[in-house]
């Protein structure tokens, strides 16, 4: 790491103040990963995949503390950006299905929540809840108009209209009349 003038530094057990730059980054990528989910109304149980899509993402956008260069590509000069055109996390995503033996009446394509990039492939990461399972695939059609998740909200419909309640100025309210309260008188009980 020496060589790439990086300088190991480490600090005490459970002071996470002591590591600032550190915790500042994970501040960014948790707030970046909750921005996504929320915007995408994607439950949080995927905010492990948030939290990759937000790193992936950020690594390619230019940073002021590089003079508005691009991380990845300092870090990788002979590799192209994007191995895959970006797409919006959270969208309807259909992978095609490639299994050998399927038959001409079988589906060809699988519904699925589009949750980022692989790390490891050169694909997409996609989330079918039908089947519970992860797919990671580069053969994906993306529906990005359209979120996986229904944004509207379902507890009030449309149509309904809610009263407006009238609200008067204070001076054009009629006085309240006095009220005087008095205290009771103790009684005593003699035992």
């Amino acid at each position: 790491m020496s060589h790439h003038r990086i300088l190991h530094q480490s600090s005490c057990a459970h002071t996470p103040q002591q590591n600032g730059v550190a915790e500042r980054k994970n501040r960014h990528l948790v707030e970046t990963a909750c921005t996504i989910l929320l915007h995408s109304n994607v439950p949080f149980r995927f905010w492990g995949d948030a939290v990759f899509t937000a790193c992936y993402l950020i690594n390619r956008m230019p940073s002021s503390v590089l003079h508005d260069q691009i991380p990845h590509s300092l870090l990788f000069p002979d590799q192209p950006l994007y191995f895959l055109p970006p797409h919006v996390f959270g969208c309807t995503c259909f992978v095609h299905i490639l299994t050998p033996g399927q038959d001409k009446l079988s589906a060809k394509a699988m519904k699925c929540l589009f949750l980022g990039y692989s790390r490891l492939q050169r694909g997409y990461r996609c989330y079918s809840l039908e089947t519970h399972r992860y797919f990671i695939s580069a053969d994906v059609t993306f529906f990005e108009d359209s979120p996986f998740f229904s944004t509207t909200s379902e507890s009030l419909p449309v149509y309904e209209v809610l009263p407006i309640p009238i609200v008067f100025p204070p001076d054009a309210m009629p006085p309240r009349p006095l009220q005087v309260y008095h205290r009771r008188p103790r009684v005593v009980a003699l035992v």
